[in-house]
């Protein structure tokens, strides 16, 4: 990617350098330039702390030395049990006002597998998602059960403590978790979707 070889550059060091010294791999701008191939967001961190610059500059997102937003990644998928800035299944970035980050708060998107949250989201949407341990009951959420991947679909909260994971497409029905459910298996929001991002042919 030609902003990481101008940085690397203006640091006075060879982008293989560059990469192998912060620890991120000599392979990194490879796969950055293939795009089919993102590597995780925390190499891209080593990468961008090694050079003094954020991620977002580092990914091209800069012109001019201000940055009117940030890159966060698309994943494919969100497996249990793994932080979600360590899964390499990064599909794509997508930018977000800067502004949104404010607070500390943190964002990633899902790409949309099957057609259960029809005809809401379709397959093939991206949804940006705030890295939520909670929600408001009828939010749109990404949620891990029972140590599976996460699951995109609508969170109704019952009165008694339950869960009910609602899909909008009526040939699938919803899931109720009982609070012991919830702990037990467990339930656990990861997101809650901001916005819907669908790319039109």
């Amino acid at each position: 990617m030609q902003n990481i070889k101008l940085l690397c550059d203006r640091k006075g060091v060879k982008p293989t350098v560059a990469c192998k010294e912060s620890g991120a791999g000599k392979d990194l701008i490879n796969q950055i330039e293939r795009r089919g191939s993102m590597p995780s967001i925390e190499k891209v961190q080593l990468l961008a702390d090694y050079l003094g610059v954020t991620t977002s500059e580092l990914l091209g997102e800069v012109s001019g030395g201000s940055s009117s937003g940030i890159h966060i990644p698309v994943l494919g998928t969100i497996p249990a049990g793994i932080p979600l800035d360590a899964i390499e299944d990064i599909l794509d970035w997508e930018e977000i006002p800067a502004a949104w980050s404010s607070g500390n708060r943190q964002y990633f998107g899902l790409r949309v597998k099957g057609d259960s949250m029809y005809p809401r989201y379709l397959e093939g949407d991206t949804v940006i998602l705030q890295k939520e341990k909670t929600c408001e009951s009828g939010d749109d959420c990404a949620v891990l059960v029972n140590g599976g991947e996460a699951t995109l679909k609508q969170v109704m909260i019952r009165g008694d403590g339950s869960l009910e994971l609602r899909p909008t497409n009526p040939v699938y029905p919803p899931r109720i978790y009982s609070p012991a459910e919830i702990e037990s298996l467990p339930v656990q929001i990861i997101g809650v979707v901001v916005e819907l991002r669908r790319k039109i042919k």
